[in-house]
């Protein structure tokens, strides 16, 4: 694509939350996929930059927002862009995970702080010289997978037919989840993927189902998680079908329709809050972020949007620190951003409490992590 037709396509909006008159100080790159195939992940994280903090420790935000049209290529001219021309001290994006892999040696190359709204462990592990400027704003899928393999124990089930994306969120997921079920006496009987945009997995479901096993996992994202979930009841399967929390979305819903009612989700507190105690932790900011979102919108928030939020509340969190050793704009405030990140303790989200560490650079635990199903058209609660 010729330089003057790249930009043309490229739409920005900048959302100044600096006073009147007055140009912000912490400037903030976004990167969305807010059109293209993952558009229903980066419009929502698109619309959650309206709710980002405007004000941190005496400065204002600056948020600067591109698309990159779900293109990786243009994910990486976007992120040169920001770093280059507007000089920004973070970044939250890109939406996708493999633009996102993409990415982030250019981030570490700036020594700049990226935080990846994504679902892959893969930008954040394993921990290394590239990866240390990178945080990702998601549970990772060990602390997902830990209660998806302990649903499954709970329920008896003996061996499992794995579903995932050929891509690094499916791929990761396979590495993670393998071991910790072999370790809870569960045996993995099929291995199959899928192409995010595929129309059909029938292929892949057949095997599946020929393997028997006593349940399935399917690791997708919200609506084409949906498709092998449809394809495996039409197909005559019966046993429980579970779902990582890319699934943890009313587009899955929206697409599987009656057929995914039964589905067993580990996800986010924030999609069930009314079955929620008061007493729970992270269930006042959650509802804070779900009645804004709502009333700005008019939907519930997506898990997606979550991930561009608690990052907004992470960067909040770390910018008064990191005034304390340089000014927004230069490289020894970058570098004390990215310390005072890895430094976040107990750090209250919607999607649960964040400690980070040098080699944890998610920090989330079990705390925002529940087991849901799809009942009557919505996602409700599994007390178990």
């Amino acid at each position: 694509m010729k330089a003057k037709q790249f930009f043309r396509s490229a739409v920005a909006v900048v959302l100044v939350s600096a006073a009147a008159g007055a140009w912000a100080q912490v400037k903030i790159g976004v990167i969305a996929s807010t059109t293209g195939p993952a558009a229903f992940v980066g419009i929502p994280q698109k619309n959650a930059v309206a709710l980002l903090p405007k004000k941190a420790g005496g400065l204002s935000i600056e948020y600067i927002a591109y698309d990159d049209a779900s293109d990786p290529t243009q994910s990486v001219q976007l992120t040169r862009k920001l770093l280059t021309e507007y000089k920004i001290d973070a970044l939250i994006g890109p939406s996708g995970s493999p633009n996102a892999m993409g990415v982030l040696a250019f981030m570490a190359e700036a020594q700049t702080p990226m935080l990846a709204p994504v679902g892959t462990s893969a930008v954040v592990l394993p921990m290394d010289d590239k990866k240390h400027w990178v945080f990702k704003t998601h549970p990772n899928d060990e602390v997902i997978s830990d209660g998806l393999v302990a649903a499954m124990s709970r329920r008896g089930v003996k061996t499992v037919g794995f579903i995932g994306r050929n891509d690094p969120y499916g791929e990761n997921w396979y590495k993670t989840f393998a071991p910790m079920a072999q370790k809870a006496g569960i045996q993995i009987v099929a291995n199959e993927r899928y192409g995010r945009q595929d129309t059909s997995v029938i292929a892949q479901v057949l095997k599946v189902i020929a393997a028997k096993p006593d349940a399935v996992l399917i690791a997708g994202v919200a609506a084409d998680a949906a498709l092998p979930h449809v394809q495996l009841v039409d197909s005559g399967y019966k046993g429980s079908i579970y779902h990582t929390h890319g699934s943890a979305s009313n587009d899955f819903i929206k697409i599987g329709g009656r057929k995914v009612e039964g589905a067993l989700v580990v996800g986010p507190l924030l999609l069930v809050l009314e079955d929620i105690a008061d007493s729970v932790a992270t269930k006042k900011v959650a509802l804070e972020f779900v009645r804004n979102y709502e009333r700005q919108f008019g939907s519930q928030p997506p898990i997606f949007a979550a991930g561009t939020y608690d990052a907004g509340l992470l960067l909040a969190h770390a910018i008064p620190e990191a005034a304390k050793k340089g000014k927004p704009g230069t490289p020894e405030f970058r570098a004390a951003l990215r310390d005072a990140l890895e430094k976040t303790h107990e750090l209250v989200t919607s999607q649960g409490v964040i400690t980070m560490s040098a080699l944890d650079h998610s920090g989330f635990d079990h705390r925002g992590r529940v087991l849901l199903t799809v009942r009557d058209g919505k996602f409700a609660l599994v007390k178990d």
